[in-house]
Order: structure tokens, then sequence, then C-alpha cells
């Protein structure tokens, strides 16, 4: 499987919460992010990519 759980955190913090797990998609926009997982569930957030490590099928995002 090649899914991953994204995390995020507020600007200016160390601490990352999980946002929504078995993400399959990705799309990043210049206004912020789109993700999809593997269940249909979609969210759309203002937030930049900071990390993605897909060996631990992890992405970090921040908010703007």
């Amino acid at each position: 499987m090649c899914e991953a759980d994204v995390y995020i955190r507020k600007k200016g913090e160390t601490d990352y919460a999980l946002l929504l797990s078995s993400v399959d998609k990705v799309i990043p926009s210049e206004t912020g992010i789109m993700l999809e997982s593997v269940f249909g569930e979609q969210k759309i957030l203002r937030a930049k990519i900071n990390e993605m490590s897909l060996v631990d099928h992890k992405i970090l995002l921040e908010h703007f």
C-alpha cells in the first residue's frame, strides 16, 4: 500500500497532530493543499508541505 498519514502543526509550534489517515492523493496549489484518502474523504487547507517521508508513510504540513 502507498498511503500516508498526514500531520499538521500551527505556524511557530513544534508538535504535529494527525489530520488525515490513509491519504493517497496530495494536490498542491498556490493557495494551499487538497488531500484525499483512500476512503474518499477530502480536506482542503491553507498549508505547505514541510516534509514527506514515503518510507515511513508520513507527510508533515504547516499552516500558512
